[in-house]
């Protein structure tokens, strides 16, 4: 496949941005994420930045989910849990790195667009669910990675997501923290379940919608769909 500059200039970019792991860039590389943004944006779908997508949501700059994919550290074999399917960019990375994607979203809009685009781009390891994000998914338990894409404000992960991570397991999140102002105060963390519980690492600054409970159109969504 001959790679447009603009593809090019963006792998080059995250690159440069200290983004080594070749699977990470290989499937960043291998996304068009033009199809996971609205048209008016598609100019600007190769920059690294973050895009509106709908329902004051927005798809994260390329950069930030290179590097949560990386700090995740997926293998080929594990079963992940994605809260925030959003437009599907990061879902459909994430397929390319592992066995199977559970992704849940609480905006009907945003997953029927996303779930469009798994048809389209025929994704068939991506399990979608219209759910609260905070409650996870008890059903499919334990994932060896779950990955959030909207910031956590608290000390601690919901019991819920800590509960459903397999033993050896990594949850990357964003976390807020309740005593600062919620613009500067956000870090992605870096959970690891030991036999003792959760071992915790900050790693870098983030700016992330905040992860909200429950689905605005109301408790009775559609069942999960398999791709």
């Amino acid at each position: 496949m001959t790679l447009e500059p603009r593809r090019i200039r963006l792998l080059m970019h995250l690159r440069q941005a200290g983004v080594g792991d070749h699977r990470v860039l290989g499937a960043i590389e291998r996304v068009a994420r033009e199809d996971f943004v609205p048209e008016a944006f598609r100019d600007r779908a190769w920059e690294d930045t973050a895009l509106p997508i709908g329902f004051g949501q927005t798809v994260s700059q390329p950069l930030v989910v290179a590097r949560m994919l990386t700090a995740l550290a997926v293998g080929d074999r594990h079963k992940v849990l994605e809260i925030g399917t959003g437009s599907g960019y990061q879902t459909v990375a994430l397929a390319r790195l592992c066995r199977r994607v559970y992704t849940i979203e609480r905006h009907h809009g945003l997953l029927a667009a996303a779930e469009a685009q798994f048809e389209r781009g025929r994704v068939h390891n991506v399990t979608t669910r219209l759910a609260d994000g905070l409650r996870g998914w008890p059903e499919q338990a334990p994932f060896e990675r779950i990955v959030v894409s909207a910031a956590h404000r608290g000390p601690a992960p919901s019991p819920a997501l800590a509960e459903q991570l397999a033993p050896g397991g990594v949850l990357v999140i964003p976390m807020a923290d309740p005593s600062a102002g919620q613009a500067r105060s956000q870090r992605i963390v870096r959970f690891t379940r030991t036999g003792s519980g959760l071992d915790r690492e900050d790693l870098w600054p983030v700016r992330f919608v905040p992860l909200l409970p429950d689905v605005p159109e109301g408790p009775d969504g559609p069942p999960p769909r398999r791709f």
